[in-house]
Formats: C-alpha cells, structure tokens, sequence
C-alpha cells in the first residue's frame, strides 16, 4: 500500500502535525483557562509578592555585568572542554590530522584563555 504519489506528501504531512499539535494544545490550554478557571479578581490575588512576603521599596537592582562575563567564560571553555572527551576516547584509532586538528582546537581556547587573562576579565573586581 502506498501512502502517497508524491515524493514531499510526507514531508508536508509532517510539517502540519508539528504545526498542529502544539496549536492544539494551546488551544485546549485556553478552553480550559475559560471553562474551569474562576475568574474571581481581587486586591489579594492581584497583589505582587515573593516567597509569600509583600515588597517593599524599588525592585531595580543593577547588576555588574562582570557576572555575566563570568558565566559566559565559564560556558565557552566548559562545553569547548567536553569536546575533548570523545577525542581522548578514541584517539588511537584517529589518524595524525586528527590530532593536527585537535592541537589547533586546544591552541584556539588557549588563545581565548590567554586573551581572557590578559584582558583582566578573570579578576574578580
């Protein structure tokens, strides 16, 4: 039995369910907000808090963005370092331009990490 005539019919049929789905579900989502949920507005349920506590004063608080760069060098040399697993796992199968290539890989993060130093973004301040 053949599905269909057209080499893209599956394609397309597959495009539309994943269209469909999640629209459906948002759907339900919403069909179920107006059907079950009360809609009892009031001072108390409108009210702003946190871990159960009323605010008080200005929320605004500025942050160092040397925090981020933290967390972003952290990122980059974390994940970078991750792809040296599969490389040490099979490395003596791999032939001399893998390695080749692997050096460059360990001498670019080492640049970024020599430029990260120097740069003066790994003192905490």
């Amino acid at each position: 039995m053949q599905i269909a005539a057209h080499p893209y019919a599956f394609l397309a049929l597959f495009i539309a369910v994943a269209a469909a789905f999640p629209l459906a579900l948002l759907l339900l989502c919403r069909l179920w907000v107006v059907f079950f949920q009360p809609q009892k507005p009031n001072p108390i349920k409108n009210a702003t808090y946190e871990c159960g506590l009323e605010s008080k004063g200005d929320s605004w608080i500025q942050f160092k963005a040397h925090y981020y760069l933290y967390a972003i060098l952290f990122l980059i040399f974390d994940v970078e370092v991750l792809f040296l697993l599969p490389f040490a796992v099979v490395f003596t199968g791999l032939p001399w331009g893998a390695l080749f290539v692997m050096l460059a890989f360990i001498f670019l993060l080492l640049e970024g990490l020599v430029w990260a130093w120097n740069r003066g973004h790994l003192e905490w301040k």
